[in-house]
């Protein structure tokens, strides 16, 4: 059975966000999935450069997996967190990171 790899954006800043988190944390974890890959797309890259403590644990838990979420470079120039975001994630420009993974077999999860 080929295993699956699951791309995760997770865009919301509320608790769907969490939900997101939750899973990904836990399919590395508990090996559900063969590989996952977070992205961070849009409202939650604010609340994460802003230090919001509800995120922050779970991106610290994706880092002791191995997994250090990518967050939308555009967005944080936009918005001016860029530098602040970059403690949390890698801050590139996603729109062909996104492609190139789902191009991969990657099965795309929003939250």
């Amino acid at each position: 059975m080929k295993m699956v790899k699951a791309l995760v954006i997770i865009s919301s800043s509320d608790d769907k966000a969490l939900v997101g988190f939750m899973w990904s944390t836990n399919a590395l974890k508990y090996k559900w999935v063969e590989d996952v890959e977070v992205i961070l797309f849009g409202p939650i890259e604010k609340a994460v450069a802003e230090g919001d403590e509800r995120f922050l644990p779970w991106i610290e838990k994706l880092k002791e997996l191995g997994k250090l979420p990518i967050a939308c470079k555009r967005i944080a120039e936009l918005e001016g967190f860029e530098v602040s975001l970059e403690k949390h994630a890698k801050v590139e420009y996603v729109g062909k990171i996104i492609a190139e993974y789902l191009e991969k077999g990657y099965v795309p999860m929003t939250f």
